[in-house]
């Protein structure tokens, strides 16, 4: 009769294989040129870490990283602020396309002592990577992703990213890239994001509504769209409904709604030097508006923001009558910081040391993964590595056999 530690072996044996079978989920956008657009990633913290921190991980601005999730970018001290572990978090990157197929490719990792491909990917970028993506993109010899690697070693991570010409039914979007965790479903996802279990099945080309955890889902969500000349390098400019975005060298920022979705920009005051932001011929400063009720309506002037161009932010004043006179603008409430909890100056912290991208890492657990190439059809769904949720979920299993 098999005793209990042998039946927990043989069960640990039957999980560990069919987690190494098990696969995950992601949408593949075929691409050609060197074409970009903005992208949302959706990152949960593993540890507590300090917002430039996260900013280095994923080669963001504090500032940018902040503005994309309507927290308080402008006060001070912000990019020192610690977020507490498992923060959800919305990262601004550029969709690039490389090997024909969109990703970002911007992030470089340095190995730390400890860490493996399975631990890199599964805790560091919380599944926004394999294993196998981040081998292949480097080049590694097959091996077990449980294996050391070694620490002088800078790893290219691929994140996954669609633009679907930055579009979604015609309408303005950014498409945010979400990993989704135990308990979620596409009805969850789509209400969270303001979404439809229709428009995320139809974006991401799913047969039926049904999603496992590590499957990541392109959500699109509305955005307010620029119309800068080719010339301005924030050409294709998009924020996201509800939040804001930071330009001309952090000297302006632009917010999306809530109201409509029309881009809507001010100075910002990040930086100590920018250029003009008058309007010529004018008096009105970008964003000022003045508003004159007449016998036939509401005569208004306006200066608007037209792109960073060659250094310099350009204006346009537009006057015009309309029906009735606009109320005051109404920006996305910014949010207040989430606070980690404080350990006491003795409590170690799991947070990355100054100049570091990435922490300390919890134990390595096991999980390899079988991944497909990255191509396939426009919206086809093609297969990655099952993210790190289950193994937690198994492991706690084989915690109650033992």
């Amino acid at each position: 009769m098999p005793t209990p530690a042998s039946a927990a072996a043989a069960l640990l044996v039957i999980l560990a294989a069919a987690l190494r079978l098990a696969t995950a989920k992601t949408t593949i956008e075929p691409c050609s040129g060197a074409d970009a657009c903005p992208a949302l990633l959706g990152y949960t913290l593993y540890a507590e870490m300090k917002v430039s921190e996260v900013a280095a991980l994923f080669a963001a601005d504090p500032a940018a990283l902040l503005a994309a999730n309507a927290l308080g970018f402008a006060s001070p001290g912000a990019a020192n602020r610690i977020l507490p572990a498992g923060t959800p978090l919305r990262v601004p990157t550029r969709c690039a396309c490389a090997d024909g197929v969109r990703k970002s490719v911007a992030v470089r990792y340095a190995v730390r002592t400890a860490d493996t491909l399975a631990s890199v990917a599964d805790f560091v970028f919380a599944g926004l990577a394999s294993a196998d993506q981040i081998r292949t993109a480097n080049g590694l010899a097959e091996e077990d992703p449980d294996a050391p690697l070694d620490p002088s070693l800078t790893l290219v991570i691929p994140l996954p990213c669609v633009c679907f010409n930055s579009t979604d039914n015609n309408l303005p979007a950014v498409y945010l890239s979400y990993v989704v965790r135990v308990g979620d479903t596409v009805q969850s996802i789509a209400a969270s994001h303001a979404t439809t279990v229709t428009d995320i099945s139809n974006v991401n080309a799913m047969g039926s509504p049904i999603v496992a955890p590590g499957d990541i889902l392109a959500i699109p969500l509305p955005a307010c769209a620029s119309a800068f000349p080719n010339s301005a390098s924030d050409y294709g400019l998009l924020v996201a409904n509800g939040t804001y975005a930071l330009t001309a060298g952090n000297c302006v920022e632009c917010s999306c709604g809530p109201v409509n979705l029309n881009l809507y920009c001010t100075p910002a005051s990040l930086t100590a030097s920018c250029s003009s932001m008058q309007c010529s011929n004018s008096s009105l400063m970008l964003g000022n508006m003045t508003a004159q009720p007449t016998s036939g309506g509401c005569s208004v002037s306006s200066c608007s923001y037209g792109g960073y161009v060659n250094g310099t932010i350009a204006t346009s004043l537009s006057s015009g009558l309309q029906p009735t006179c606009p109320g005051p603008h109404k920006f996305p409430p910014l949010m207040e910081l989430p606070t980690a909890p404080n350990h006491g100056p003795f409590s170690p912290s799991p947070a990355p040391g100054p100049g570091e991208a990435g922490g300390a890492i919890p134990g390595s657990l096991p999980g390899g993964s079988n991944v497909s190439p990255a191509n396939g059809p426009a919206r086809s769904v093609s297969q990655v590595s099952l993210m790190n949720q289950p193994h937690c979920i198994l492991l706690f299993i084989l915690f109650l056999v033992l």
